[in-house]
């Protein structure tokens, strides 16, 4: 009978178990639709590319373009109601051992979630306005761009607010596959190969990474972050070897998506190889996708390993950031596609800074304090950073993309060279750009504050080297172009969705520059 509590019953010589619980309502999950909604109406706007594409003329595949960006600032909307509030929890396991407050839960909504959900939507809308004259020039298929387009964002937006290990892969693989994809949709040899790259490289990361998921699973018993922590607190003492095993190897994952060194030679090959808004997408969101997980695995599952993993990331970021550096500072300016190698380098470079506040958080007293510099930089560099893509994207139409192409701009077309040239001092922290200039010293104080003064120089030293090939690439915009140089092409008139691109980022730059207090709220007091 269903009142009957489970339990063994004798039956003669018999024993039956029931299967009946006291209060079979218990077993129905509530759905907290309101906490979803941001990856929801992502996903609900791929599905409805992909049945539109079907029925849509070929004349009128330009809707496409215009229902994705509008799916996207739905669920970037979606976010309002979620902040100011308490964290808001779905998917919750009962029983869940070493379980407090929202730990069995599968799905929180809270601070960190709202911010690199921000970061994921914000940037991949911006990545759709990036990619509308694109898809036309380079006769992309323009169905599975948009459908592959929202579904990576899906993913990218559902990582940052789960709270399992399970939860954790689907939505980092999510993110992943229809990146390979996207970067193979150009049909030429350089789009297969890059994203051959991408891809075999990705595989093994993941491979590596679920190895280390199950020697985590099989020390602590859970595959919830806060019950996983619990676990390996209590493991017993012939399991420590296999959970530490685990977790380096769990990590191994979201070093890839951060493009940490030596996880990183995929890197300047895909963004060449890439569609250029696809190659800007990827250094942005998936950077963030990738520093989400890295954040939350470590100060939450793996937080009995703090001092472990905090000198690991702080290694990690050294090493990270004077490769980037010095990749970039061996670009040849007059090579094709210099450009966006330069910025594939850069990409580099900056996720060594963005992991000085992730290792700092291995030494300070409360995890969660550095973290707020992490969410703070990764909002600023998302925003120059694909301006500068956008920036890269218009001169590609009219010259081509090595930095050479650039010398001159100034004289052709002035606001597209200052919006750069603000981009990149962004990217150097050099006034006017002061929002790049604070991002660092947020980062640079997270490091000083952990008692990590080795690492702090190693940024300053990076930053200084950084300045060279950042203030290089500037000069070229001011300086006239040779006469001996072929004529340029003649201009043609930049589409408006590129045009709205570069305004709404180097808008968002000048007024961050202006007030960074604005960062200061969004990432303000505690993230979990």
């Amino acid at each position: 009978m269903l009142g009957t509590a489970l339990g063994p019953h004798s039956t003669g010589q018999t024993t039956v178990t029931s299967l009946a619980v006291a209060n079979p309502g218990s077993l129905i999950q509530s759905v907290d639709w309101v906490a979803i909604a941001p990856p929801l109406i992502a996903a609900l706007a791929a599905l409805a590319v992909l049945v539109t594409d079907l029925f849509l003329p070929a004349r009128h595949k330009k809707w496409l373009g215009r229902l994705t960006a509008a799916g996207l600032a739905l669920a970037l909307i979606s976010l309002l109601p979620l902040t100011g509030g308490s964290p808001r929890a779905t998917f919750c396991a009962q029983n869940v051992t070493g379980a407090t407050d929202n730990a069995g839960c599968s799905y929180v909504a809270d601070h960190f979630a709202l911010v690199f959900q921000l970061l994921a939507l914000g940037g991949a809308l911006i990545a759709a306005l990036l990619s509308a004259h694109t898809v036309d020039d380079e006769k992309l298929p323009g169905g599975e761009y948009w459908f592959l387009l929202l579904a990576s964002a899906t993913g990218a937006a559902l990582l940052p607010a789960s709270r399992d290990l399970a939860t954790l892969v689907i939505a980092l693989e999510v993110a992943s596959l229809p990146a390979f994809a996207l970067v193979a949709l150009r049909r030429d040899g350089r789009g297969a190969e890059a994203a051959l790259k991408f891809f075999l490289s990705s595989v093994t990361a993941t491979a590596v990474m679920l190895l280390g998921i199950g020697f985590v699973y099989a020390a602590s018993g859970s595959l919830h972050l806060g019950a996983v922590a619990t676990g390996l607190e209590q493991a017993p003492a012939q399991l420590k070897p296999l959970a530490e095993a685990g977790a380096v190897l769990t990590l191994v994952g979201f070093a890839f998506k951060v493009a940490a060194v030596p996880f990183h030679f995929w890197v300047p090959d895909t963004y060449t190889g890439a569609p250029l808004p696809v190659a800007g997408y990827l250094s942005v969101v998936g950077k963030a996708a990738g520093l989400a997980g890295l954040a939350l695995a470590t100060t939450i599952a793996f937080r009995p390993y703090a001092h472990t993993w905090g000198l690991a990331l702080a290694v990690l970021a050294a090493v990270t950031m004077t490769v980037g550096n010095v990749g970039a500072l061996r670009q040849r300016f007059d090579t094709r596609f210099s450009a966006v190698r330069l910025l594939a380098w850069s990409s580099v470079g900056q996720a060594g800074y963005l992991l000085v506040p992730l290792a700092a958080a291995g030494y300070a007293p409360t995890a969660t304090d550095p973290l707020g510099a992490t969410a703070a930089y990764a909002l600023i560099y998302g925003v120059v950073n694909l301006g500068a893509f956008g920036v890269v994207a218009a001169v590609g139409r009219r010259a081509g993309t090595s930095v050479d192409d650039f010398r001159g701009l100034f004289a052709r077309d002035r606001w597209t060279a200052l919006a750069l040239a603000f981009f990149l001092l962004c990217l150097a922290g050099l006034p006017p750009g002061v929002i790049g200039l604070f991002g660092k010293v947020v980062v640079f104080r997270a490091a000083v504050d952990a008692g990590l003064g080795w690492l702090a120089v190693v940024m300053a030293v990076n930053v200084v080297v950084a300045l060279y090939y950042y203030l290089l690439w500037t000069a070229r915009l001011f300086t006239p172009a040779e006469e001996t140089e072929a004529a340029p092409a003649p201009e043609r008139r930049l589409p408006v969705s590129l045009t709205a691109t570069l305004g709404l980022t180097a808008s968002a730059a000048v007024v961050l520059s202006v007030a960074p207090q604005l960062v200061l709220q969004v990432v303000g007091g505690s993230l979990f």
